[in-house]
């Protein structure tokens, strides 16, 4: 039987291809047609594009959402002929957008008053992690509905930790991880800028750190496009800074001087102008880079 996919951005694109490429037929929705077509070209007869949101949940027993914000996935649910419209009972959503904690669990309360099921999904990982079937998912919610998907989840993605059926924590689960990395390559940005501000060779700053305890695939990537100041995107800065400030709000009780100096950096960035909100997270090197000389890395 079918599966639903909505949403056709950076990161949706990706999973909805390695469904298909598995040989799972798929009912998508998006809205740009443009990406849902292509994607029904690519495979004759399995991608149905479907006129709704709710036309996809109504056709599939459980349907992915992929949503770049809470704005986008407020009025996805809510639009005519919306998501919510097409929920019923048996019918299951498995929603992977980066949402705080508070709001997934309002959009899976929406869900359950229809007679649906819910699972929240976020996933670790950028746009190749996701061509590739290399993300990590999230998850919490209703426990049959997210082991009736393990298959799915699995061509999408290398492993899934279940984080309980409350709605929510795997939302939390997934800021406190962007945190971390927001928080590392904003030290990486400003670890470069200062090495080039002092003369040194980015290409040897880069070799050390690779062969090192701070070595890992972030650092492999971002670092030599860091140094060029070139900043393709795969996760675009805007994203990253309202994942860091998501996470900082769940610990406004707590003093974490480190991220929240790590945020202004990423915050910084998204004012520039032109603003660099669009481009790869790692453009908050640029942000580091005018610290640096204006005296302000010392």
């Amino acid at each position: 039987p079918p599966v639903g996919f909505i949403g056709l951005g950076i990161m949706g694109q990706g999973m909805a291809r390695r469904l298909a490429s598995s040989g799972q037929p798929l009912h998508v929705w998006t809205r740009g047609a443009t990406a849902a077509s292509a994607l029904a070209s690519e495979h004759p007869g399995a991608v149905t594009v479907a006129e709704s949101p709710a036309a996809v949940v109504e056709a599939c027993s459980r349907t992915y959402l992929m949503l770049s914000t809470p704005d986008a996935c407020e009025e996805v649910y809510s639009m005519r002929r919306g998501v919510l419209e097409g929920v019923s009972d048996g019918k299951a959503l498995i929603d992977c957008a980066t949402l705080r904690p508070e709001d997934m669990a309002a959009l899976a309360e929406r869900v359950h008053e229809r007679g649906g099921s819910f699972v929240e999904a976020p996933v670790s990982g950028s746009k190749a992690p996701a061509a590739n079937g290399a993300l990590i998912f999230m998850c919490a919610g209703d426990e049959e509905t997210f082991r009736s998907a393990e298959a799915e989840l699995a061509a999408m993605g290398k492993f899934t930790v279940f984080c309980g059926t409350t709605v929510g924590a795997a939302s939390k689960m997934k800021l406190v991880v962007n945190l971390v990395m927001g928080t590392q390559l904003a030290a990486l940005a400003e670890g470069l800028a200062l090495a080039s501000a002092l003369g040194l060779s980015s290409e040897d700053v880069q070799a050390v750190l690779d062969g090192g305890a701070m070595a890992s695939p972030m650092v492999a990537l971002k670092g030599p496009m860091m140094a060029k100041r070139e900043y393709p995107t795969a996760f675009p800065l805007k994203h990253a800074l309202k994942d860091m400030r998501f996470a900082l709000n769940l610990a406004e009780a707590s003093d974490l001087p480190v991220s929240a100096s790590a945020t202004g950096l990423f915050a910084a960035a998204d004012a520039a102008v032109p603003s660099l909100g669009d481009a790869d997270f790692c453009a908050v090197m640029e942000s580091a880079r005018a610290a640096a000389a204006t005296g302000s890395v010392r």
